[in-house]
């Protein structure tokens, strides 16, 4: 299980993901630089020990309308990861651990693996800020049988309605895993008879005083 170090991050997390949030396809613009707050999410286990997998949901405060939440998937590394320059987010230094590489974890292959275990049931959501301490508020539903464990992510596409990632299984049908970015309290998985699973979790609502579900990724066969 990964360790939750109670230090400091310079930069964090926030100021890292803000302009960049700003540049993404699936970023509903304001007219001003955003700005976050915390609102929740959840980290994975790396089977390995070396990378940290949060999905972090962030609030953007800047318009005048009402808030909006993101989900923000992100690795943090001890060395940069090769061929992924245009995922890296930043870097920064973490008190206990030293200099950080800080990415887009959609582009991480360790990220990629571990939701889809996490999406089929086979990998348990961890909470954000303790150690060794399962999240129940994540919750992975399967309709039929999982994939089989050799099905990887190919390939990324970002567009205005999320992220994309193709998953290519050996001798079986391609998939296609969509991560909601653009959050929707109290959104549902579609009425969709092929969708193979999906995932919904918690996050805090703008205002404070409670907590919304909604629909955070999406498994299905990949259309013809």
């Amino acid at each position: 299980m990964a360790v939750i170090h109670k230090t400091t991050l310079v930069p964090g997390k926030l100021e890292l993901v803000a302009p960049w949030l700003a540049a993404q396809p699936w970023y509903v613009g304001t007219g001003r630089a955003p700005e976050l707050d915390k609102s929740g999410g959840f980290r994975l286990d790396d089977p390995e020990g070396e990378v940290g997998i949060e999905f972090l949901v962030v609030t953007d405060t800047s318009g005048e309308d009402e808030p909006r939440a993101y989900l923000v998937p992100l690795t943090y590394r001890a060395e940069s990861l090769d061929g992924a320059d245009h995922a890296l987010i930043g870097t920064t230094e973490h008190g206990v651990l030293g200099h950080r590489w800080v990415y887009d974890g959609t582009h991480d292959p360790v990220l990629q693996a571990q939701l889809l275990a996490l999406i089929q049931d086979r990998a348990e959501p961890q909470a954000q800020s303790a150690s060794d301490t399962p999240d129940p508020t994540v919750v992975p539903t399967l309709n039929g049988p999982a994939l089989p464990v050799d099905a990887v992510a190919t390939t990324v596409s970002h567009g205005p309605d999320g992220t994309e990632l193709a998953v290519e299984i050996p001798a079986y049908a391609a998939h296609t895993l969509h991560l909601v970015r653009a959050l929707d309290p109290n959104s549902a998985a579609p009425a969709d008879p092929a969708l193979r699973a999906h995932l919904t979790a918690e996050w805090q609502a703008p205002d404070a005083d409670h907590r919304v579900t909604g629909l955070l990724a999406v498994l299905r066969p990949t259309a013809s």
